[in-house]
């Protein structure tokens, strides 16, 4: 198998050499796109080319599900995630042209039961500071509300709870990705134009750009019989998963559409807000525009290979940096079993589109930086090799950590003398913004149960003194968890902190920001 594969990664490494600047065949973008799927295991993808204001390259690879095997096309739906927040900053951006509000207008205005953990913050936290990952908190923080799917956070809860999450950097110093206060921009939008987001982005944006088969929520799509499963490897097999998004967040990444559909939201893009016949209609000002992509927040610039990259930061819902001296604009997007990708180098007036069915993020950056490379000149980079080894080399890591934990614990297992009474660990445990999780023995095995999030439960292992092991019942999430005990003089629990023992966990499981403290019997 593995010279299969470098054989194939040396016919792709000749392929791509043979490319002229500034161009690349449909024949050449097939078959990237085939050996990604190969290489990374992927069961579908859909891949879209835009120049010059054209869709020159439409096409779905793979199967929708492995369980149908029905094909991907240029119509088959996908969700895509965060790159949602950019049709949320373009509503926002609309209302601003109507003159109903403006970007540094301060939250309160429009939620006065908004409220962070610092009050200075919250008084001075403007519409801006919404969509520009500068609040202060983590990163992640708070997403156990909304993520995995299948919580019961409403967005009213959401918004409550943010006063608990302490920020971990100074207000408007740092980046840090954010999901749930694009949560709040949404329920700004609704407020201000007295209508739901989901029906916003549906009757202003959609509908006007002929999005007609895209849906502002998986709930609210019509028409489902093309349509992807999510995909995730679980117990070293990749096979298709439930999709139970939460309403709460679409604002934040809920958005489902198709090539077909998309391409026409970058095309607009590239054009500056305008659209239709002749360019003859606008969604959004040209100064709303500019701001959507203009640097508010920077992002440290950790290699510029081999691109010449010296800058980079997060505009209103897109990154933002230089590639040869272009200005690139993108953004990615991730559901449990969906990671998808765009990006918009608009001096070429190139678009590239990447949607997938697996979580496995190498495989659209390699299919992208391909076509990219194509058109910026760049040769020798065999970005299917390079992203190969990088995942190889990552769940290697991954590999040695988990094995060491796991053998810890079947030692503790066999051990006949200093077991840990888990009666001193069970009971409710209640977190000011994640509400109550229980320790309990069932059938005579410790579990873990979440109240608020249910596909946050699972079997509980002893580890090292206080500190246990949760293995979750789903077993696509990757995120098995330490559970840290704090006990009293008697040795009994008083509380519980909990971190991924992976590194390869997705931040959304945002563990460290938990801090449990045990319910006492009344």
């Amino acid at each position: 198998m593995k010279k299969v594969l470098f054989a194939s990664f040396f016919l792709l490494f000749l392929l791509v050499g043979q490319i002229p600047a500034q161009v690349i065949s449909s024949k050449q973008i097939d078959s990237v796109t085939e050996l990604a799927l190969k290489t990374f295991d992927v069961p579908g993808m859909a891949v879209a080319v835009i120049k010059d204001g054209k869709l020159i390259h439409a096409k779905g690879y793979g199967v929708r599900s492995l369980q149908t095997m029905q094909k991907v096309d240029e119509n088959t739906l996908f969700g895509i995630a965060s790159n949602s927040k950019a049709f949320t900053t373009a509503a926002l951006g609309m209302l601003i042209d109507e003159g109903k509000l403006k970007w540094d207008d301060k939250v309160t205005d429009y939620i006065p039961e908004f409220k962070l953990y610092n009050p200075f913050v919250t008084d001075e936290f403007t519409i801006r500071d919404l969509i520009t990952h500068r609040s202060g908190l983590g990163l992640g923080a708070g997403d156990l509300m909304m993520f995995p799917d299948g919580s019961d956070f409403t967005k009213k809860d959401i918004i409550h709870n943010l006063r608990y999450l302490k920020q971990v950097s100074s207000f408007r110093t740092k980046y840090d990705y954010d999901n749930n206060l694009y949560i709040v921009a949404g329920e700004v939008v609704a407020r201000v134009s007295g209508i739901s987001w989901e029906e916003f982005i549906e009757n202003r944006i959609m509908k006007p750009l002929g999005m007609t088969a895209s849906g502002a929520s998986l709930s609210r799509i019509k028409d489902k019989s093309n349509i992807i499963s999510p995909h995730a490897p679980v117990d070293g097999k990749v096979q298709a998963i439930n999709m139970e998004w939460s309403e709460t967040a679409n604002a934040a990444g809920g958005i489902w559409s198709n090539l077909t559909d998309y391409s026409k939201w970058l095309i607009m893009q590239m054009e500056n807000g305008k659209y239709g016949e002749g360019l003859s209609k606008r969604l959004f000002s040209e100064a709303v525009h500019e701001d959507m992509w203009t640097q508010q927040t920077i992002i440290p610039v950790r290699t510029s290979a081999p691109y010449n990259s010296h800058f980079a930061g997060y505009g209103l819902g897109f990154f933002l940096r230089d590639v040869k001296g272009y200005k690139h604009i993108s953004h990615t997007g991730g559901l449990a079993g969906i990671v998808t990708q765009e990006i918009m180098i608009p001096e070429l007036k190139l678009g590239i589109i990447v949607f997938t069915n697996q979580q496995v993020g190498a495989a659209f950056t390699a299919v992208t930086n391909t076509i990219m490379d194509s058109y910026l000149g760049v040769k020798g980079m065999d970005w299917i090799k390079l992203m190969h080894d990088r995942v190889a080399a990552g769940e290697a890591q991954e590999k040695k950590i988990t094995e060491e934990v796991w053998k810890d614990i079947e030692a503790q297992q066999k051990a006949t003398t200093s077991k840990a009474d888990i009666n001193q660990f069970t009971g409710t445990y209640t977190d000011q913004w994640f509400g109550d999780i229980t320790i309990s023995v069932k059938n005579g095995k410790t579990r873990f149960d979440s109240k608020h999030s249910p596909k946050l439960s699972g079997e509980v292992f002893a580890y090292k003194g206080s500190t246990f092991i949760v293995k979750w019942d789903d077993r696509s999430m990757d995120a098995d968890a330490f559970l840290m005990f704090s006990v009293d003089t008697d040795g009994k629990a008083t509380g519980l902190t909990m971190k991924a023992i992976s590194p390869l966990t997705d931040f959304s499981y945002d563990f460290q920001d938990l801090n449990f403290v045990k319910k006492t019997a009344k």
